[in-house]
């Protein structure tokens, strides 16, 4: 087996800075639903700030992937994505509503995740090469 080819350090490094901006983005996202629902003007089932909690945990795992699915190496990488992606519908099915917009980011979703699983399931040591 070939060595990986190094990943240039500007790459690492936006991707990195895409990693921490969209944690930015949710981190105000969940903490507008905080907001609203303690002004009675949203309603989530539970303690807000739990739900928000574990929606920031779930939602970290397709942020995070931008990094890992550049710089884990090949069997780990492979297995991450795969598992990552079955996650990821779970959580986007799950946590949906029939709200048309979300029916049509939804769907975009599941599919571009589909396709990362079918990638990284056909995905040979030998492409490393």
């Amino acid at each position: 087996m070939k060595n990986q080819k190094k990943l240039d350090i500007r790459v690492k490094l936006s991707t990195l800075w895409i990693v921490v901006m969209m944690n930015m983005i949710f981190a105000d996202i969940y903490s507008i639903i905080i907001e609203l629902v303690n002004k009675n003007t949203m309603d989530i089932p539970g303690n807000v700030k739990t739900i928000m909690a574990i929606a920031a945990i779930v939602t970290n795992i397709p942020i995070l992937m931008i990094y890992l699915s550049r710089v884990l190496k090949y069997k780990a990488n492979r297995w991450t994505n795969i598992i990552a992606g079955i996650f990821t519908i779970i959580y986007v099915v799950g946590g949906g509503s029939l709200a048309p917009h979300y029916i049509i980011v939804a769907t975009i979703e599941v599919v571009l995740l589909f396709i990362i699983i079918v990638n990284a399931w056909r995905w040979s040591n030998q492409d490393n090469e």
